[in-house]
């Protein structure tokens, strides 16, 4: 675990861009008139989970690339960038956030993404673990609710009191997402460990160039149509 303290958590960093103002502005959007952290802890999961949509084939493993505001600009994210944007969005309006990881499998994906990782295993699965209401409580805002629909799967609800973090079986009960193991909560993207671990274990490494110029969004509905 990456320690610090709640007051480290509350602000921002390079990636973490709280006071970024369309990430403040985004927040702020989001939480309307509620004051209640919980509440607001749950309508920014819920923004960023279905607003952002999740693409894995656009990863920018440099630090431009996984700021908040350019993956809230992009109107679509990865988990580990979506994760960061989440805690982005806390920071802002009070809520102390940190991220977490996790290695898992059967991660949802597509047969493309698959053969080019070479491997079935999702290193740095991330989330974002928020303070909410004296508890801390992770929250994986990863799979907006479309892409759920499209592959039969259950949509991660988030109520701000217990963890959300996998989905463990798809909608006909067959088993979905394996954690294989933790790798715990940091206050900021420990961005040179995933690089050198995706360097590691993927064929596609940091640039994921001919990922790019294919299409996650028609690779999705070519696999699951019918």
């Amino acid at each position: 675990m990456n320690a610090a303290s709640p007051t480290d958590l509350s602000a921002p960093t390079e990636t973490i861009e709280s006071q970024h103002p369309d990430v403040v502005s985004f927040a702020r959007s989001q939480i309307g008139e509620t004051k209640h952290d919980i509440e607001q802890g749950v309508r920014l999961y819920y923004a960023v989970r279905d607003e952002i949509r999740y693409d894995p084939y656009q990863i920018d493993l440099t630090t431009a690339g996984m700021k908040a505001s350019t993956t809230l600009q992009a109107r679509r994210g990865w988990c580990v960038s979506k994760a960061v944007l989440l805690a982005a969005c806390c920071r802002s309006v009070g809520i102390p956030a940190r991220l977490g990881f996790a290695d898992v499998r059967n991660h949802l994906s597509t047969a493309r993404l698959r053969e080019r990782m070479g491997t079935d295993i999702f290193y740095w699965h991330g989330f974002t673990d928020m303070l909410l209401d004296g508890k801390w409580v992770k929250a994986t805002p990863a799979f907006n609710i479309e892409l759920c629909r499209k592959f039969r799967l259950l949509p991660l609800e988030f109520n701000g009191r217990n963890d959300s973090l996998y989905h463990p079986f798809d909608e006909e009960g067959n088993r979905h997402m394996e954690y294989v193991s933790h790798r715990g909560v940091y206050a900021d993207l420990p961005m040179d460990e995933i690089v050198e671990t995706f360097r590691q274990e993927y064929k596609f490494g940091r640039s994921q160039a001919e990922l790019k110029r294919e299409s996650f969004d028609a690779d999705v509905d070519s696999e699951t149509a019918g």
